[in-house]
């Protein structure tokens, strides 16, 4: 299957965040290298250009680390890229404390279409206990000034800060969503203390406590209930959207569609139908060396069911039938079954939709279904 959705990672850092574990270099060296990992980056968007497998692609995405820190040099990269595809939705990662209305208008003029800001909280010692180095007000200026330029907005946000309250979520939140900032999308994530991080470090050693995981889910359902009393839609298990407003390219992820990834660590999948998925991660800089998998054709489907119960529409009635050709219909069934049974979904017009328990016990969810994936 062609390519309709394409990665290119950009992994340096002004500062690296304390609960990263994401590939990103921050110190000085690693920065001046950043030419000419654009140039490498740009050498792998022509390669695959003039070989027409972007001739399909319909969503890009340049994440990070933090694309913004590029500055202009985005320009060329983004110019590369739509030189070979003509896609519906075009983003590009921001942070803050590197993102201007000046950049905003060259990434608007040169064909991006939405920014995705990496905003966390809108409470600045919050902000400081996870080592984020914008502000509350660098976050709202960067929005306006990508809204000035006529970009969609998107902000990414997190719950179960050190120190974080109710209260102060909600501040973020009230904040927002108020008229005059009011984002097309925002995207809410628990923090995730990952081993080996700075901020897990502190926490084992006690020097930091980060608040529980009821508390992370009070958060989220705090934060649903706000959004769509304020006119958001949540399409996904961490994602609202004003009407329209949805993230094209990460449905592309969650819908089984063939991805291109390119640039450091970037994941690519390849979808061949009946010969199963092909999937792949670059590991160098000049997308040479690559970490290869193969999933059978039922490893695919099972994939699918998984991804799907991210979503508010859940398993259709579609994809179901066509699971039926690689698995066994009792286990699907079963399965199913299993996840009324538990609460974590119910039948709506023939599909199989997440329960609000279903997303507090996600991987209890998704695990029923990825288990499907090898015979019993």
């Amino acid at each position: 299957m062609p390519y309709e959705a394409l990665y290119l990672h950009i992994p340096f850092c002004k500062s690296k965040c304390l609960y990263c574990d994401f590939d990103s270099r921050a110190d000085a060296a690693c920065l001046d290298g950043m030419a000419a990992y654009l140039d490498a980056l740009e050498m792998q968007v022509r390669a695959h250009g003039n070989a027409g497998e972007l001739d399909d692609v319909k969503t890009v995405y340049i994440g990070g680390g933090t694309p913004s820190l590029a500055g202009e040099r985005l320009i060329g990269l983004v110019c590369s890229i739509l030189a070979f595809c003509t896609p519906v939705e075009f983003t590009c990662e921001a942070n803050p404390e590197s993102f201007s209305a000046g950049l905003a208008c060259l990434l608007a003029r040169a064909g991006v279409t939405r920014v995705s800001l990496g905003v966390q909280s809108l409470v600045d010692c919050e902000l400081s206990s996870i080592g984020r180095i914008h502000s509350a007000v660098d976050a709202l200026e960067a929005v306006q000034s990508a809204r000035g330029a006529g970009l969609t907005v998107s902000c990414d946000l997190m719950c179960g800060l050190p120190g974080q309250t109710l209260a102060s979520w909600e501040r973020t939140l009230g904040m927002l969503l108020d008229g005059e900032v009011r984002p097309d999308h925002i995207s809410v994530y628990p923090l995730q203390l990952e081993e080996g991080t700075p901020l897990e470090r502190m926490e084992r050693a006690g020097t930091v406590r980060v608040p529980d995981e009821d508390f992370q889910a009070e958060c989220m359902d705090r934060a649903a209930d706000l959004m769509r009393f304020a006119g958001y839609a949540r399409y996904e298990v961490a994602s609202y959207a004003l009407p329209g407003c949805e993230c094209l390219h990460n449905i592309a992820y969650w819908t089984g569609k063939s991805y291109l990834g390119l640039g450091r660590s970037a994941a690519s999948m390849r979808d061949e139908g009946d010969s199963g998925r092909e999937r792949f991660v670059q590991l160098d800089d000049g997308g040479i060396e690559f970490d290869r998998e193969s999933l059978s054709p039922r490893e695919a489907v099972a994939e699918d069911l998984m991804l799907s119960c991210r979503m508010v529409r859940g398993i259709s009635v579609e994809l179901l039938d066509h699971a039926s050709r690689y698995i066994p219909v009792d286990l699907i069934d079963a399965a199913c079954s299993r996840a009324v049974d538990l609460g974590l979904a119910r039948w709506s017009h023939g599909a199989l939709v997440p329960t609000h328990a279903g997303w507090l016990e996600g991987n209890e969810l998704f695990g029923l279904f990825w288990n499907l994936a090898r015979p019993a």
